[in-house]
């Protein structure tokens, strides 16, 4: 199983989407980029269609997939239709290849999307042999529980908030909703030990607002590693140092990879 504690006194860095900020996001460009600027780990999201194919995509937004050549939804669309408005979508079993052959030293994140898809991912994860160097976070616990019951080797990650809000493409910035996740950070603690205890999660995967000493501090003694996503500036991700987090998601890995070295 991957591990995720800081090294060297300092968190890991997870190329969010690759590296979000560099390269089209979710693309084998992206991952590289990310690759090239260092990261411990690579995330990435995996869609299903409705076809059965699983792509690299965030949500079933057409223009984020196409960046910003097509609109419409992406599940209805078959693969060769996706394909030639987006040439550089990649498949999870492309994904994963890039990870077999051209990142053997870098561990693998990957975001589901749709539970349905759970044990699909699952086998993919087998045959590339990446198993023990994933971790797979989700908001679906169910998923996460069963695939730790399927799969013991694999190391889940519960993520909270459920991110209809696309929470994450504003970097915590939209200031209602950044005061809204800082009031929560009282109970944070509470809703930490239910997600663990249904998803039986072996990682905490949280918005980074949500982030505090306590929260990691809790977490700790429980020996589960705490992932704060998706951070942009530099104060948030020193903050997130001090309060001891293990890995930071981050757009730009450029711009924080050597900020936070000892």
């Amino acid at each position: 199983m991957i591990a995720l504690e800081r090294r060297s006194g300092r968190p890991l860095y997870i190329g969010h989407r690759g590296a979000a900020s560099l390269a089209p996001e979710n693309t084998l460009e992206s991952f590289r980029a990310a690759a090239a600027a260092g990261v411990d780990l690579i995330e990435f999201d995996v869609l299903e269609l409705e076809s059965g194919e699983l792509v690299l995509a965030h949500s079933n937004d057409l223009d984020e997939v196409s960046h910003g050549q097509a609109r419409g939804t992406v599940r209805d669309k078959s693969f060769a239709a996706l394909r030639e408005v987006a040439p550089d979508l990649p498949t999870l079993d492309e994904a994963l290849e890039f990870f077999r052959v051209e990142a053997p030293e870098i561990g693998v994140h990957v975001d589901l999307k749709s539970a349905k898809s759970a044990e699909q991912v699952l086998s993919a994860l087998r045959r590339f042999e990446l198993v023990e160097r994933t971790l797979l976070s989700s908001f679906h616990l169910n998923a996460l529980r069963q695939l730790g019951s399927l799969e013991p080797r694999l190391r889940t990650g519960a993520s909270f908030p459920r991110d209809r809000l696309h929470v994450s493409d504003m970097g915590g910035s939209g200031p209602l909703i950044h005061v809204a996740l800082r009031v929560s950070r009282p109970v944070v603690p509470i809703i930490a030990r239910v997600l663990l205890a249904r998803s039986r999660a072996s990682t905490l995967v949280l918005h980074h607002a949500l982030v505090t000493e306590r929260v990691v501090s809790r977490a700790h003694a429980r020996r589960i590693p705490v992932v704060a996503w998706t951070v942009d500036d530099a104060l948030d991700g020193a903050r997130l140092d001090k309060a001891g987090v293990d890995a930071l998601v981050v757009n730009n890995p450029a711009k924080f990879v050597f900020t936070l070295e000892p």
